[in-house]
This record gives C-alpha cells, sequence and structure tokens, in this order.
C-alpha cells in the first residue's frame, strides 16, 4: 500500500509539472491560455517589479536549493528517497503556477516587429526552444528527471540506477541544452513588453548562476574527469564556441 500511494504522489506530481510546463508556453507566448505574461490587472511600474521580482525570486531559491546534493540527502532523512524527486518536481511546478497566477503585466512594448516573415520565424524559433527543451529531457531520462521512474521502481521493489552520464545528440553541441532551450524560448517574441524584458533579463541571469556556479559544480564532483574533460570540448549554453565555460 505504501509503494502504491508514493506511485500514485509521483504521478500527481508529473501531472502537475505537465499542466505547469504546458501553460508556460502560452504563459510566455501570450496564446490560448486566460493570463499570459502581458495580460492580467496592471499595476504601477514599481509594484509590478516588486511582485515579478519576488515571484522569480521564490522560484529560483526552491529550484536552486532543493536541486542541491546536501538538501536532498536532509529531506529523504523525512521523506521516503522514492518521493525526493517527485517533491521537487512538484514545488517547483507549483512555484510556477504561483508565478502565473500573481505575475503583473508592464504592457508597454520595447519593440514590435510589424513584418509578417519575420514575426513568424521569430515564433518559429520560439516553438523551437520549448522543442529543444522536451527532447533534451529525453536524451538522459525523462522519466527519472521528473521523477516517474524512483516511484515505479519503489512500487516494483526494484533499485533505481544512477543517471547516466552523456554526450550525445543535443549535449554533445551544450552541456546544457535544457537551458538554452529556455533561452530561446523566453527572447524569441516578435512583440517585447517591459515585463517580458523584464522576465527575460532575470531569468537569462537565474540560468547563467544557477549552472555556472551551482549545477556545474555539484556535475563536476559526481562525475569527475570525465566532466573536466567535457567542459573543454561542449561549451556551456552558447553552441558552437569554445570560451563559454
Amino acid at each position: 500500500m505504501k509503494g502504491l500511494l508514493i506511485f500514485l504522489y509521483g504521478i500527481i506530481a508529473y501531472a502537475v509539472f505537465l499542466c505547469a510546463f504546458l501553460y508556460a508556453i502560452g504563459f510566455t507566448g501570450n496564446l490560448i491560455v486566460p493570463k499570459s505574461i502581458d495580460t492580467g490587472v496592471e499595476s504601477t511600474m514599481a509594484l509590478a517589479i516588486l511582485i515579478n521580482a519576488a515571484l522569480l525570486t521564490v522560484f529560483a531559491i526552491q529550484h536552486s536549493v532543493m536541486a542541491r546534493p546536501s538538501f536532498k540527502k536532509a529531506l529523504t532523512k523525512i521523506i521516503p528517497q522514492a518521493m525526493e524527486r517527485s517533491t521537487y518536481v512538484l514545488l517547483s511546478s507549483l512555484a510556477l503556477l504561483l508565478l502565473y497566477w500573481q505575475w503583473k503585466p508592464l504592457p508597454e512594448v520595447v519593440w514590435n516587429i510589424e513584418n509578417e516573415t519575420i514575426s513568424i520565424i521569430i515564433m518559429v524559433l520560439f516553438f523551437i526552444g520549448w522543442l529543444i527543451v522536451f527532447l533534451s529531457s529525453f536524451m538522459i531520462n525523462h522519466f527519472e528527471l521528473f521523477g516517474l521512474e524512483q516511484v515505479y521502481n519503489n512500487l516494483k521493489d526494484k533499485s533505481l540506477k544512477p543517471l547516466a552520464f552523456t554526450t550525445r545528440f543535443f549535449y554533445g553541441i551544450v552541456r546544457h541544452p535544457i537551458m538554452l532551450g529556455f533561452l530561446i524560448a523566453f527572447w524569441a517574441t516578435p512583440v517585447m513588453t517591459v515585463g517580458h524584458l523584464f522576465f527575460s533579463i532575470m531569468t537569462t541571469l537565474y540560468i547563467y548562476v544557477a549552472v555556472k556556479y551551482f549545477e556545474e559544480k555539484d556535475l563536476r564532483k559526481f562525475i569527475g574527469e570525465d566532466y573536466d574533460e567535457y567542459i573543454k570540448k561542449v561549451p556551456m549554453l552558447i553552441p558552437f564556441t569554445k570560451k563559454n565555460r
């Protein structure tokens, strides 16, 4: 019964993640969803920046702190290890849903691409960015990344094998293709508002700091010399560069 409950917990966490992920596409692209990055109740610029910065900070702290090995070790003293990744995924998704809900638009236009052909090209880039994110997760292990494999193996009393280090496909071009996909999606818009620009700048800074000073450090410690060699050959975020380390 305990294994079944943990499995159901993992399924729920993944379902919430899937909703948050799909909503993110509509939110950043101003597509279909009832409330996007440029819609909602407006407020003063100072208040909007303060609230939006707080929402992004909540996500950044949760997303980075819970990803650290020391936090994972402490958390698994409280909850079963099989639930750890699902809990991380669930709380990250809830932080995103909070951001979508409370985000304050700043609709002043920074740039507006009026040429229809160029606008279409930019929107194609937008969807390519999200496609890179999605495909990159499968190039490692999508189901382990989002906690499903852990809860399934726990249900079947199987041990979980450590995630294998891979340099295939997108990972042979940049070390963090998922983050590259996010950056493309966040910046590729034919109409850039002040609010969208603030979001793009803040998330870009967060991605750079989190990857360079936290995730890379953990990966080098976990993988060892193989990752050091990988760093020498493959750039961090910008494809076909050698100094992006």
